[in-house]
């Protein structure tokens, strides 16, 4: 699990890809509405070499990069899900890892066990990426192009690019409708553009029905959407965060929708104040219900004493992928508005 955290302001109006569709989806995160009609485009690029594509990523950078190149690194769990929903698994050489407290790395430090066991992630893979940069294991993995989310820092980024020569797109979208935009950027530069095509028609119809459901409901339950806890109390989702959008567009109100930051811990005493009706827990990475329920005042919540307190996977939550439309908001959804 890793808080995938946004740009700071979102990508110019002016970026391009290739000769590529793209679906947009007019998303109002803080509103939680989305349009009921894709809109389709075709963006060309006016600056491109044989072999080559130039684009422009997330972060606003000009990126020359191979086509459908052989060899490529995957630097954040968001990203090796949009790759191995559009079957480009084989071309991964390269995945992120964070040092553990051994002397070693691990992939379970980033990624869940089913994640490794789905995509087939072995510790051979494994690219330093925290808490510093190991730009030899980058290396010797050779690989031509390296997809990349902002858990790897920016001079990380600088340093593989200018000096070791290999061409780094940044993928961290600032809504959920960029998420599809990813989807396609990825299938243009693999060249899989009709795989990048049915999947964000899936995600399209996910996001639409999402909203008619949140549309429709009678009542928008308050709720605490937590990811950990210590003793100082329960940290969430705020203002500018997938994790905010996410309970908003699954039909719901969180008690920190108003907080100052993206990332606040509410205190016990705030719990109980604003005393959420739902309270939802998120779970792997060494987390579950017992973690939660050692935190302060737990038991003394409304919704732990009605049995409204629910687990859903973290990464549910976090990983700005196609994952978080398609499992996570249905997730919230019935738990939010049980039949």
């Amino acid at each position: 699990m890793s808080l995938n955290v946004p740009p700071s302001k979102p990508p110019s109006a002016g970026r391009t890809i290739s000769l590529v569709w793209v679906v947009v989806i007019a998303l109002v995160v803080g509103g939680a509405a989305v349009a009921g009609t894709a809109v389709y485009f075709i963006a060309h690029s006016s600056s491109q070499t044989p072999g080559t594509l130039r684009i422009t990523d997330d972060l606003g950078r000009t990126v020359t990069v191979p086509h459908a190149p052989a060899r490529l690194a995957v630097l954040s769990p968001s990203i090796m899900d949009i790759v191995y929903r559009l079957g480009l698994r084989s071309h991964v050489v390269a995945v992120d890892c964070y040092a553990n407290l051994g002397a070693s790395t691990g992939l379970s430090e980033d990624y869940s066990p089913d994640q490794i066991a789905r995509w087939n992630l072995s510790s051979s893979m494994c690219v330093q990426v925290g808490p510093t940069f190991v730009p030899e294991m980058l290396v010797n993995l050779t690989p031509q192009l390296v997809l990349a989310s902002t858990i790897v820092s920016v001079s990380a980024v600088e340093e593989i690019s200018n000096q070791l020569h290999v061409p780094v797109v940044m993928l961290q979208p600032p809504t959920l409708s960029g998420i599809l935009y990813d989807d396609a950027l990825v299938g243009e530069i693999f060249g899989v553009n009709s795989s990048a095509t049915t999947l964000n028609a899936q995600l399209s119809a996910g996001l639409f029905n999402a909203t008619n459901i949140s549309g429709s409901a009678f009542s928008f339950p308050t709720v605490l959407v937590t990811y950990s806890v210590d003793s100082g109390g329960y940290w969430t989702f705020g203002p500018g965060t997938f994790g905010l959008s996410l309970i908003e567009i699954s039909g719901a109100t969180s008690i920190s929708a108003t907080a100052t930051t993206p990332y606040p811990e509410l205190s016990s005493a705030q719990v109980l104040l604003d005393n959420p009706q739902f309270i939802i827990y998120g779970t792997g990475f060494g987390l579950n219900e017992s973690t939660f329920a050692g935190g302060p005042d737990w038991s003394q919540f409304a919704a732990v004493q009605a049995g409204n307190v629910s687990g859903i996977n973290s990464n549910w939550l976090t990983e700005p992928d196609p994952t978080m439309i398609l499992e996570g908001i249905p997730t919230l959804d019935a738990l939010f508005h049980p039949a």
